[in-house]
């Protein structure tokens, strides 16, 4: 049910959208994931489903903006890493693009963390959580599958992102703190730094992005998300999130 008020939402919308000449497309999407989980809660659940967004406004903010750190560290140590062992010059850009801030980074965020770690992937924790992580991490590497610049190192980054994000899920069991790492990660990676963000080009960036060397190593036309190096960050930030997650419940289990 899910899948088809999405779809039937999104392509309503998007007719819309595109015969008004708007440049809404991220918009359409998040919109309509919105309308298919609530469609669907009402219906099946009747209304009572938690999908983790409902939390008090000061800790809402604190998940949020501790998931915009943690992407940021990440970030950065993937881009110092390509710099050490590659030719990476980082120059001056033309400025924030807050424009695409409004219409594609936020909206983007916001609707693959409904769409991957929100109804969908709860319902299917309740039936196996290891199984729930996998086959939406699998589902949200091929979303990404089509996009330009793709390689297998990008496909692999992308499985482990699916699966960092689903712990992030894990470790508050609300979706502010994904959110705050997906946003953080496409905007600091593109917006600040200047590489493709999943093989998209932003307008405008504050920094660019000048590099050479194997497309394994600097990540390519794909971005950053193409380099083996982050591989390496995001297998380690699993590794990290997994433990703290298992420390977590042991403490609350006494």
């Amino acid at each position: 049910m899910l899948c088809a008020v999405y779809l039937a939402t999104f392509f309503c919308l998007g007719y819309v959208a595109a015969a008004a000449g708007l440049p809404f497309f991220k918009w359409v999407s998040l919109l309509s994931i919105v309308v298919a989980t609530a469609a669907t809660i009402a219906i099946v659940d009747r209304g009572r489903w938690p999908l983790g967004l409902a939390a008090p406004p000061r800790r809402a903010i604190a998940e949020l903006l501790a998931g915009v750190v943690f992407a940021v560290l990440l970030i950065a140590a993937a881009d110092r890493l390509i710099a050490l062992t590659s030719v990476l010059r980082h120059g001056r850009g033309g400025g924030f693009p807050w424009l695409e801030l409004a219409l594609v980074f936020l909206p983007a965020a916001v609707h693959e963390e409904l769409l991957f770690r929100g109804y969908a992937y709860q319902k299917l924790r309740t039936w196996s959580r290891p199984g729930a992580i996998a086959i939406t991490s699998a589902l949200f590497a091929a979303l990404h599958a089509g996009n330009w610049g793709v390689t297998p190192v990008a496909m692999i980054n992308l499985l482990l992102a699916g699966v960092l994000l689903a712990l992030a899920y894990e470790r508050t069991r609300r979706l502010w703190l994904p959110i705050g790492i997906h946003l953080g990660w496409n905007v600091v990676s593109g917006p600040i730094l200047g590489y493709d963000v999943s093989g998209y080009v932003a307008g405008t960036t504050v920094l660019t992005a000048r590099v050479a060397g194997p497309a394994w190593i600097t990540g390519g036309a794909f971005g950053i998300e193409g380099s083996l190096w982050m591989c390496v960050i995001e297998a380690l930030a699993i590794v990290w999130l997994f433990r703290s997650n298992a420390e977590c419940r042991m403490q609350n289990a006494e």
